[in-house]
C-alpha cells in the first residue's frame, strides 16, 4: 500500500520536504555569517490551506463503471525561497545575518519536524490498528 496516495500522508510528506529543505536554507545563512554583503534568506511559509484545497483536488476516483466520473490531476508543492525582511542590524560589511534569529528559526524548525514526525507515527499506527496488524 502507498501512503502517499492517501491525501493526509502527502501532506505530511510534503510538510517534512519543506522543513527539511528549510533547515539547509537557515545552515546557507548561518554558513556565510560573515560574507561580506551576504542577505540571509528563508522559505515561504509553508500554507497548508492552499495544499489542502490542492490535494482536495488531486483526489482521484476509481473508475469502475463508465458513468462514473474520474478525478483531475494535481499539481505538487513548490518552495521559493525569498529574502528575509530587511534587519534592524548589518554589519559593515553589509551581512545581515543574525545568528541568533536563525538558531531560534533552526530550534523551531526542528521542533516542527518532531511533532510531523510523531503526527505521521499516530496516523500510521491508526490505519495499523483498523488492519488488525498493531506492532
Amino acid at each position: 500500500m502507498e501512503l502517499d496516495k492517501i491525501a493526509l500522508f502527502g501532506l505530511v510528506k510534503k510538510r517534512l520536504a519543506w522543513l527539511a529543505q528549510r533547515q539547509e536554507v537557515l545552515a546557507r545563512n548561518i554558513a556565510n555569517a560573515d560574507t561580506p554583503g551576504y542577505k540571509p534568506r528563508d522559505l515561504k511559509a509553508f500554507d497548508f490551506k492552499r495544499l489542502v484545497s490542492r490535494e482536495v483536488g488531486r483526489v482521484t476516483l476509481d473508475v469502475t463503471n463508465r458513468a462514473h466520473m474520474g478525478g483531475g490531476p494535481g499539481r505538487s508543492a513548490d518552495f521559493a525561497e525569498e529574502r528575509t525582511r530587511h534587519p534592524y542590524e548589518s554589519a559593515p560589511a553589509g551581512n545581515a545575518v543574525i545568528l541568533e534569529e536563525q538558531m531560534m528559526k533552526v530550534g523551531e524548525t526542528t521542533m516542527s519536524y518532531r511533532l510531523t514526525t510523531e503526527l505521521y507515527k499516530k496516523h500510521l499506527n491508526m490505519i495499523r490498528t483498523a488492519l488488525g496488524r498493531r506492532q
